[in-house]
Order: structure tokens, then sequence, then C-alpha cells
């Protein structure tokens, strides 16, 4: 059955922050959204690109060469092999779309990394 899913609704409605939620596949990639506070970690997908849109909020993404920041509406592409730490001052919530491929947090396992089973538990 079809139906339109509002991404900015099911990732306010999450509990567990850095915990990415499987909302839709496309072909290769899944979406995913994710209500985020603090930091992350720094990491890499040597293999996949990563990106980034927030849908309320700010998201800092620090890099080697520098910061990005975004605010409701913007994206951004971390291009695969590149390390980066995002972070949030405040609550934000994100969509992510990535290949199936992509582990959490990439080449680094930390208390916030989470499995493909938990992202695709149904919320």
């Amino acid at each position: 059955m079809s139906r339109a899913i509002a991404p900015a609704q099911i990732a306010d409605s999450l509990t567990e922050l850095w915990s990415p939620r499987v909302v839709a596949e496309l072909d290769d990639s899944y979406v995913k959204v994710a209500k985020v506070h603090g930091a992350i970690g720094w990491h890499s997908h040597e293999h996949e690109d990563e990106l980034f849109v927030v849908l309320k909020g700010h998201l800092r993404i620090d890099m080697e060469d520098g910061p990005v920041d975004l605010r409701d509406g913007e994206l951004f592409v971390v291009p695969k092999g590149v390390r980066h730490n995002p972070s949030a001052q405040e609550i934000c919530l994100v969509m992510l779309i990535e290949r199936k491929t992509t582990l959490h947090t990439g080449d680094v396992v930390n208390d916030k990394t989470r499995s493909l089973a938990e992202q695709l538990r149904p919320v």
C-alpha cells in the first residue's frame, strides 16, 4: 500500500538521539531520519557519500578542511572517505540518504553506533 510519509514528524517522534531510523528505500539507498544533539564523533565512510538534510534546527559538520553549517531545508553531501563529525548545540532533526552498505558511524564504533537491524526497527 502506498502512503506519504512526513520525515520531520517521524524524526521529531524519536526518543533516542543519534539513532537513525529507515523510513524509505530508494534503489540501493535508504532514506533515514534522526533526532540529534551533541556530537556523534569523528568518522568516515570509505566507499559511500552521505547526504544530510536538515529538517529542523542547526547542524554543524566539522571536517578537516573546515566546518559546514546547515539550517532548516539545507543539505550537504559529505564525500566518501572524508572524515567528519556532525554535531548540534540544540535538538536538530535530520534526514539522511545513504547506500544500504553505509555503516552508521563508518570506520569507528562508539556508544552511538547503531546496527542496521536497530535502524530498521519500526517507528
